[in-house]
């Protein structure tokens, strides 16, 4: 089907027990008012049987020579039921049951010599409600991909009959077929092309790079804010086991802020966060005295309609270091409004540089597992995945959340992706099960500092 870019190798290689670099969606839907009895088991055996003709489902990673030009191949005996399960909740069935369930089904690997995906649907969710749970390697697909397929699969229409798996669905990428007996070649003529493109690319980044870090013109921080990042108790040796949490809020109250602020519904939800994490740290014990730092990743435009990851990012500091909502969210505005602006007057080639330059570090440490020792150059990471605004539904049944589930890295023990849906914001929140303890109360937290930052800016 196609080799892998410098950045799904970099997560490929990541990969480790400890470290798994998938990412997942958590899709909670309701049941249509007239199911049947039987309508999920209906369900499920539908989905089950769909034919798997759309990429990454179809395929499997093949390693290259000396692992240069890793490949994805085409697998032609997928065992089905490996990939689609069907599970139920514990009696009450409420979100802790199915946080507890996702969170276990979060921390086990994938097995990479099979298709790198796995579809769990499942039932006893209350308030007449059920669940689905879809993860696939971070190689594969990053969060705008993910976004668009699911948005190709579900339907506007709640009398549309799509009770089919997503990898059943027509391809809009077709990768040129490889030339029999020209892998090598292939290989040879990609490691010139990405030197080729570094070179022609440096004297760019390089400038870029040296405005953006220099404290004079980014007062409020920026790639500066890296060098001084603290150690908190997130930048540590990561254990396999996860803990998840979820956050839904109606996203009319974060167009309000970003309306009365001049900042964007990001920069609201980042300071929402940052107060958060004050208030859960400060109970730990364990806030440093200079503001906790923030990994952005952002989307990168997909010129040639190519699959797997298209994606770059910037810090930001989060002020945990004061108490003011409004001086927060000023101040997160400012920092994420110039570096956008920095990272838009930038060629394709450069950015795409700036993302492996960013990931290279995080790559280097974790397989020569100094990711605990190693200086942090943030603390959390915090992604913005953008949904449809229309509802969405799978056979009747309306999607009333979508909660991104994303990875961890040694040294980078909690992460939280927010998306928007319709007319809800929802946070998804992974953490290390030993580095963040009671993670749901940091989720909580959140709807505490967004009634916060109202009362500050209106009353």
């Amino acid at each position: 089907m196609g080799y892998l870019n410098q950045l799904d190798t970099s997560f490929l290689r990541m990969e480790s027990e400890r470290t798994p670099m998938h990412v997942a969606g958590l899709m909670v839907f309701a049941l249509p008012e007239n199911a049947e009895p039987h309508y999920l088991q209906n369900l499920y055996d539908a989905i089950s049987k769909s034919p798997v003709n759309l990429y990454p489902f179809n395929c499997k990673l093949k390693e290259g020579t000396f692992g240069i030009g890793s490949s994805w191949d085409v697998d032609e005996n997928i065992d089905i039921d490996y990939h689609v399960r069907h599970s139920a909740l514990p009696f009450p069935g409420g979100e802790k049951e199915l946080g507890i369930l996702v969170a276990r089904l979060h921390s086990h690997p994938m097995d990479l010599s099979r298709p790198p995906w796995e579809f769990h649907l499942i039932e006893g969710l209350e308030n007449n409600r059920y669940a689905l749970y879809f993860k696939t390697h971070h190689s594969a697909i990053d969060g705008m991909g993910a976004m668009g397929m699911i948005t190709r699969w579900l339907s506007d229409d709640p009398l549309a009959s799509n009770g089919y798996g997503p990898w059943s669905m027509e391809s809009n990428y077709k990768e040129k077929a490889k030339k029999k007996g020209g892998a090598e070649k292939n290989i040879l003529a990609r490691s010139i092309d990405v030197i080729r493109e570094q070179a022609n690319a440096t004297a760019e980044l390089s400038n870029a790079v040296y405005h953006m870090s220099k404290p004079s013109e980014n007062p409020e921080g920026g790639m500066s804010s890296a060098i001084n990042t603290p150690k908190t108790r997130f930048n540590t040796r990561i254990t396999q086991q996860r803990r998840v949490a979820t956050q839904l809020y109606d996203v009319a109250r974060f167009k309000a802020l970003s309306k009365a602020t001049g900042a964007t519904i990001n920069d609201v939800c980042l300071a929402v966060l940052g107060a958060a994490t004050r208030r859960y740290l400060l109970e730990l014990d364990a806030l440093p005295e200079k503001p906790l730092v923030a990994s952005i990743p952002i989307a990168l435009p997909r010129p040639d309609g190519k699959p797997g990851n298209a994606v770059a990012g910037f810090v930001c500091p989060l002020e945990t270091d004061k108490s003011d909502p409004k001086h927060r969210v000023q101040t997160i505005n400012a920092v994420t409004s110039r570096t956008k602006k920095q990272l838009h007057g930038m060629s394709l080639k450069a950015l795409n540089q700036f993302s492996f330059m960013g990931v290279a570090p995080l790559m280097l440490s974790q397989m020569a597992g100094i990711g605990k020792v190693i200086p942090p150059l943030f603390n959390l990471v915090v992604s913005n995945v953008v949904a449809p605004q229309k509802k969405l539904y799978l056979k009747g049944s309306e999607l009333e959340a979508l909660y991104p589930i994303s990875l961890l890295f040694d040294g980078y023990a909690l992460n939280v992706t927010i998306v928007g849906y319709s007319d809800k914001v929802a946070m998804g929140f992974v953490g290390c099960r030993a580095a963040t303890p009671s993670l749901q109360r940091l989720a909580v937290y959140t709807g505490d500092a967004l009634d916060e930052l109202e009362k500050s800016v209106f009353e």
